[in-house]
């Protein structure tokens, strides 16, 4: 969450709230209306409660809360050369799945690499929607969701970096990371996405590396992680919060993978 916010204002949001004076000084705001307008618009919902604001998200419990699931292909890992040619999504509430996005994004240059890694070639390219029309169309679809994504980091930024190159606003939505939260819910010994998918069996005909492929199978991680969240857990700044700064889990030792490779 960059622009307007940093840590004092977002931890203040995310618990006691901001007096209307505090937070038009601290986003440096003229005008408040038309900045929680602007915020809206770039996905972050701010209500006011006795007085103060914070996100909205701490007064939705996590059953009610709609997540967008997220997960992008790119021909190459910096924004400042390089491009997404694949977004998909699912938005999902109480655990099942309400809506879909899923789009290829025409592109002129896919190394050898990447095609390996992805099965995307610029051929598959060639009849699918510019990055400005798929990103326009996917800021409506986000909406204010709590934007999930394993290593959400990549993901996030990579998104919010290009949405600015064509001319739109970056993301504000809240995030949730679902390497994080396993770490604190699941126990494994490897936590990335293949790795999890084997070892739990989250989504049998997955492709790895396809982004459609991905968001199902972190759908399917997301939902065990909060069967086995905290108690105290239960709005969406909690799950935030504990996804951040939750008791990590202990490793095994041994790969149960390897063990059974030896078998």
């Amino acid at each position: 969450m960059q622009s307007s916010f940093n840590q004092k204002t977002l931890h203040r949001l995310a618990t006691q709230g901001l007096a209307p004076a505090e937070l038009k000084h601290q986003t440096h705001s003229d005008n408040l209306d038309l900045s929680l307008e602007l915020w809206r618009a770039q996905g972050l919902t701010l209500v006011k409660k006795h007085g103060s604001y914070f996100f909205a998200t701490k007064f939705i419990p996590i059953k009610e809360a709609v997540f967008c699931i997220v997960d992008i292909e790119t021909n190459g890992s910096k924004i400042e050369k390089h491009q997404i040619i694949e977004l998909s999504a699912i938005k999902v509430k109480n655990g099942k799945i309400i809506d879909r996005f899923d789009s290829l994004v025409e592109c002129h240059e896919i190394n050898e690499h990447i095609t390996q890694l992805t099965g995307i070639d610029v051929s598959m390219t060639y009849n699918a929607p510019p990055l400005k029309k798929v990103l326009y169309q996917f800021r409506t679809f986000l909406d204010d969701a709590v934007f999930v994504a394993h290593d959400i980091k990549f993901d996030y930024n990579f998104i919010s970096a290009s949405m600015q190159k064509v001319g739109l606003e970056p993301l504000l939505n809240r995030g949730v990371c679902s390497l994080a939260l396993a770490h604190r819910t699941i126990k494994s010994y490897k936590y990335g996405l293949s790795y999890l998918n084997e070892y739990f069996n989250l989504y049998p005909n997955a492709t790895h590396h396809r982004a459609m492929s991905d968001v199902i199978t972190t759908y399917e991680l997301f939902k065990l992680s909060l069967q086995n969240i905290e108690a105290s857990v239960n709005n969406v700044e909690d799950l935030i919060k504990f996804s951040k700064e939750g008791k990590k889990i202990k490793r095994p030792k041994i790969d149960p993978l390897a063990e059974e490779g030896e078998a």
